[in-house]
């Protein structure tokens, strides 16, 4: 599934090519990635057509296009959802659902009358369709359906005191805890277990048994890390992420730990291992992240 890093590379994307556009119009080719849209896919075109984009933004993995009438075209590209730009008349991809016209003003020199506006389609592809699109009235700045989810470690106004201190009144592994979108978001499989390699960190690892210059040295990792794939245009395993123009990220040939199993240790050459975590998969080294020993105890405060 893509993570922050992935998802951010999209919305900076959208960013630099859709703002100030118009939503000329809407065609929903398959009903599933507006199931969440109480409008229906009627409703959802007609909701669209016609409004501004003014902005591009994103919180942990969702991302949106702030409308100009105080709306917001919300979306989430699950496991395999793509947002495309592309020329009128190219040809379909074998997995588009939804397609968007625009409308995009052509830059002209200050002062000298609007020139005419240029054209482009804006293509949601999903080939498994977990991912989905709706329409978030009122939620320009932020939509009311993802205002729960925290905050991700490259925001700004990330409270690192805040995570510190409820990661250490918490029992679960701190792998787990950096997969709660509630406590810190944006953080998937792939950066938790690159990041806890980095700390010398096993996932199984309590939150509660964890010091607070502990946590935020992870949490130091955490950013150093997804600030690299960010460089890097994310991590692509296949071709199901890519950019807005179809191109795949690199930051898989820099993995330390995720996806390497058997293969030595960048540290200390120990094979890397791989367990069943949550339906996933964890990976890490048995050498530099000892796992917890039995018998649990708080640790200091």
């Amino acid at each position: 599934m893509p993570e922050l890093p992935e998802v951010e590379v999209v919305r900076a994307g959208l960013e630099r090519h859709v703002v100030a556009s118009t939503i000329t119009d809407v065609e929903v080719l398959h009903p599933r990635p507006v199931r969440r849209d109480p409008r229906g896919p009627e409703g959802f075109a007609a909701a669209l057509t016609g409004q501004r984009i003014e902005a591009v933004r994103r919180r942990g993995k969702y991302f949106w296009l702030a409308l100009a009438n105080g709306d917001a075209l919300l979306g989430h590209l699950g496991m395999s959802g793509q947002m495309l730009l592309h020329e009128p008349g190219a040809d379909d991809e074998r997995h588009l659902r939804v397609r968007f016209g625009l409308a995009v003003p052509t830059p002209h020199a200050e002062g000298a009358p609007a020139a005419p506006a240029g054209r482009l389609e804006m293509r949601f592809v999903d080939q498994r369709m977990f991912g989905g699109l709706a329409v978030s009235a009122g939620g320009a700045d932020l939509p009311s359906e993802i205002a729960h989810i925290a905050r991700d470690p490259l925001d700004p106004d990330f409270d690192d005191a805040e995570f510190v201190r409820r990661a250490r009144r918490r029992t679960s592994g701190i792998k787990r805890l950096l997969l709660d979108q509630g406590l810190v978001s944006g953080v998937g499989n792939i950066y938790a277990d690159e990041s806890l390699w980095r700390a010398r960190l096993h996932g199984e690892r309590p939150g509660d048994r964890l010091s607070g210059p502990v946590l935020r040295g992870l949490l130091g990792h955490v950013r150093d890390v997804m600030g690299q794939a960010l460089a890097q245009g994310g991590t692509s395993f296949d071709a199901l992420y890519v950019n807005v123009n179809g191109e795949s990220g690199y930051f898989d040939r820099s993995l330390d730990a995720y996806g390497r199993e058997g293969e030595p240790c960048r540290r200390c050459g120990t094979p890397i291992r791989r367990v069943a975590f949550m339906n996933r998969s964890s990976y890490f080294c048995p050498t530099c992240q000892r796992p917890p020993r039995g018998g649990r105890r708080a640790g200091p405060r």
